[in-house]
């Protein structure tokens, strides 16, 4: 991974990390964190994470802080927004793990799911050659300690991941073309100025 899914975080091959250490060591101080760090750590203005609370596409901070499960929500819908639009990542959620304000209807905590999403990148971007069947076997060995608390809650857990690990590879890949398109544009540039 080039960085952490849904963050600005860069995180270097020493410090190797799962999503959950990392979201871990933020909270390992703290309980909750403030609206500026999460805008810190994901990017994103203070409006538009606000707006997701107000839809409620993430529950309210409790005293204006953020938990683990809350910021993991955030970083998931974060990553996905540039690929897919916002309702459609928002059934997402929902078919995971139900309304954001209804802890009773998860089949995950959001942590942990993130943290699943982390691992599934990792083991996929590690892979020689990649094609769907294998995609399939990474879902099943990284959700291997997966406890289901309703029945099919796996199933569910595997067809999400099953659209989130392509979801992301796409941004990545938007992300790219960007930055190379940025970068005729410069030579573009400067070639004009000479």
């Amino acid at each position: 991974m080039e960085q952490l899914p849904g963050t600005h975080i860069t995180l270097t091959p020493e410090q190797n990390k799962t999503g959950l250490e990392f979201l871990q060591g933020i909270f390992s101080v703290t309980s909750g964190i403030m609206l500026s760090q999460v805008r810190e750590l994901t990017g994103m203005d203070a409006p538009a994470l606000q707006n997701w609370i107000k839809r409620g596409w993430v529950s309210s901070p409790v005293n204006k802080r953020y938990n683990i499960d809350q910021v993991a929500r955030i970083l998931i819908i974060n990553m996905l927004r540039d690929v897919m639009q916002l309702e459609k990542v928002v059934f997402l959620m929902a078919y995971i793990n139900g309304s954001a304000n209804d802890r009773s209807d998860d089949i995950i905590p959001e942590s942990k799911l993130y943290d699943y999403i982390c691992k599934v990148i990792e083991a996929w971007e590690a892979l020689p050659e990649k094609d769907d069947n294998r995609m399939e076997a990474i879902i099943a060995q990284q959700t291997e300690d997966y406890v289901e608390n309703l029945e099919g809650a796996k199933g569910k857990l595997h067809g999400a991941l099953k659209v989130i690990l392509p979801a992301y590879l796409s941004a990545m890949r938007k992300r790219q073309a960007e930055a190379a398109l940025e970068q005729l544009r410069n030579t573009e540039k400067k070639e004009e100025l000479t």
